[in-house]
């Protein structure tokens, strides 16, 4: 049945039906198209019904038999009236349903990993992929086509389109959406686009597979295509043509009787074309391993399960430390447990002496029946006692239990605590010893370096150390602050010589707003005279189409006199553009004065607060020799006063 396949895979490719289930069908293959010279060129029996794939779409092709009208006879229709021509239905996948995206999200993810995907992939990924990982994915599936592809980097939201049209895709994927492959509106069908392209790999790999079925064969035999094979051809495609315009959809028993006489035709080995499936199987294994390994990089992927062991190694580590602690707090907690339960061994000890020694008694002495009603009470307390001291023992176990996890608590928060305080240390470069703040001193705290009483002490040392960096912060804000009064008292000054000139841009602001207004008053009464212009221009055309209706009364004057209209009309309007472009060159000198003494201006503002910066800090400087002077004649005068 595989082999009857094979010859008519092209055929319902090429007539595929208006229904989604034979778009499915690309297994099939054709001898209708391919031509005995052709398939002759390889020396193989295999390849002369295995022409080159074509794209399953959903368009329906004519025979070859030319155009035929439908009747009663005929109950299935053509869709198309000539061979070759083509109708584009719409595409009736559900690629808006939830469930059917899933499915084929899920197709996509099994087809990606058992192919060997070397990127890094999760079906969370592919629920709203980017357009670089779905160009990714289309590259990867199309490389199954083509192993020597390389996606181009420029302009890939226009190849991909352009490479599904090239591959006869049905439907149109436009380049609009490749700039947002992941939205909800774009995604389904660029996701139907990647499974169509899937079922085609697909089938490219069935029809590779059964094209070397007869690779081999007949390689050193030199078989003439003659008549008898033209005719074997004609009467199959006949057959099948006819069967497929009446209803039918498999035509297993024709295909079986056109494969045997191609049999006997070429006397076909079977033996031998089994024993070369069967190394063409264990080649292909072999091949895609090849590929598999060449497509990672194992230094890579070695150095990132280094970094991950390395990683591994140092959480190891302090989790190593966290449990030594944890292991000496539980080993207190064990030995105090410990000596409770010898104490609780002992008493059982002495309660089993007891019982034994009872149980002598009863063997050898005969009880009345208060001895033994005496006994068995004595027995059931002893039995109760037995499991109040069990049930103690629980409860201290589980008590320890519960104790052990409050600690391994109570420790995490206090690493999640020191996490914090060396992470805000870090941030005011207070860690390292030599950080920028850290003068010399280590503020990073280190829980598994300290007990408790060292731990105590170190954290009062720091207190101390960052109680006085506080103090010296605080004492830099004032001084700072201090400047910053200063700056902003000269600041005032410049801001009001800055506002005075503000105002003078505001008034030749309002200057070019007025320019601005009177331009569009002469706009707008330039389009009042076009309009009349144009107004004008209808009437004369109106005149002229009356005069067209009277030429039987005067068709030479009326022409005379619309030549004269139509130069009195070209006069006006060159008389109205000249001088639509005197008022326009006037409006651009008016912007051009305008727009240079702006700039100017503006340059004049600039230059004046350089000077005022200048004048500025050439006052500040005065000043401050001043305030020098009168300090060194304040200590003269102290020095006189001293001496006298």
């Amino acid at each position: 049945m595989e082999r009857g396949r094979m010859s008519r895979a092209t055929l319902a490719s090429s007539r595929s039906s208006d229904l989604p289930m034979r778009v499915q069908d690309s297994n099939r293959m054709s001898m209708a198209y391919t031509t005995p010279k052709s398939n002759m060129k390889q020396p193989s029996f295999g390849k002369l019904n295995i022409p080159k794939p074509q794209s399953v779409n959903s368009e329906r092709r004519t025979s070859f038999f030319g155009a035929r009208t439908s009747g009663a006879s005929m109950p299935r229709n053509s869709t198309m009236s000539g061979f070759g021509g083509t109708e584009k239905i719409k595409d009736t996948r559900p690629l808006h349903d939830k469930a059917y995206v899933q499915q084929c999200i899920r197709q996509l993810h099994e087809f990606l990993t058992e192919h060997g995907y070397p990127g890094i992939l999760s079906a969370k990924t592919l629920q709203s992929p980017s357009t670089k990982e779905f160009v990714k994915v289309f590259e990867f599936v199309y490389r199954q086509l083509d192993p020597t592809f390389e996606m181009p980097n420029l302009k890939v939201e226009e190849e991909v389109p352009a490479m599904l049209k090239a591959l006869r895709y049905p439907f149109v994927l436009s380049k609009s959406s490749m700039y947002s492959v992941g939205a909800p509106h774009t995604w389904p069908q660029a996701l139907g686009a990647l499974m169509w392209l899937i079922e085609q790999v697909k089938s490219n790999w069935c029809l590779s597979k059964q094209g070397l079925l007869f690779s081999d064969f007949c390689e050193d035999t030199d078989i003439e295509e003659g008549a008898e094979y033209n005719q074997l051809l004609l009467d199959y495609n006949a057959e099948t043509y006819s069967r497929f315009m009446q209803g039918e959809d498999t035509f297993d028993d024709v295909d079986e009787l056109f494969f045997n006489k191609l049999k006997k035709l070429y006397n076909v080995d079977e033996a031998l074309l089994a024993s070369m499936e069967e190394k063409y199987r264990i080649l292909s294994d072999e091949v895609e391993q090849l590929e598999k390994e060449s497509r990672t990089d194992r230094l890579m992927t070695k150095r990132e399960e280094k970094l991950q062991l390395q990683a591994d190694l140092k959480k190891l580590q302090s989790f190593k430390s966290s449990l030594e602690s944890h292991k000496a707090n539980l080993e207190n907690r064990d030995s105090e447990l410990r000596d409770e339960l010898e104490t609780t061994g002992s008493q059982l000890e002495t309660l089993k002496h007891q019982q034994n020694k009872l149980q002598h008694l009863l063997q050898n002495q005969k009880f009345t029946p208060a001895d033994v009603e005496r006994i068995n009470r004595e027995k059931r307390e002893l039995q109760q006692t037995i499991s109040s001291l069990s049930k103690s023992l629980e409860e201290a176990e589980q008590h320890k239990w519960n104790e052990e996890i409050a600690l391994a608590k109570v420790n995490e928060k206090a690493a999640l605590k020191v996490a914090e305080y060396n992470k805000l240390a870090r941030k005011l470069k207070l860690i390292p010893l030599s950080a920028e703040n850290a003068g010399g001193h280590d503020f990073e705290i280190r829980p598994c370096e300290y007990g408790p009483g060292s731990m105590v002490q170190n954290k009062t040392q720091r207190q101390m150390l960052l109680r006085k960096l506080v103090s010296d912060v605080e004492e830099e804000n004032s001084r700072l602050a201090n400047m910053k009064l200063s700056l902003e008292e000269s600041c005032e000054q410049v801001n009001s010589n800055i506002l005075d000139k503000s105002n003078d841009l505001k008034h030749l602001r309002e200057q070019i707003r007025k320019l601005d207004e009177l331009l569009d008053f002469n706009m707008q009464e330039l389009a009042k005279e076009e309009q009349e212009w144009l107004a004008e221009e209808e009437s004369v055309e109106n005149h002229r189409k009356l005069l067209e209706k009277k030429v039987n009364f005067g068709y030479d004057e009326s022409v005379q006199q619309l030549k004269a209209a139509q130069q009195q009309y070209h006069l006006v309007l060159q008389e109205t553009n000249e001088e639509r472009r005197t008022v326009a060159n006037n409006l651009a000198s008016i912007f051009t004065t305008a727009t240079n003494h702006l700039s100017i201006t503006e340059k004049c503002l600039e230059d004046l607060h350089v000077r005022v910066k200048r004048i500025c800090s050439k006052a500040v400087e005065e000043d401050e020799a001043a305030v020098e002077k009168l300090r060194e004649t304040l200590k003269n005068f102290r020095s006189k006063a001293n001496s006298l």
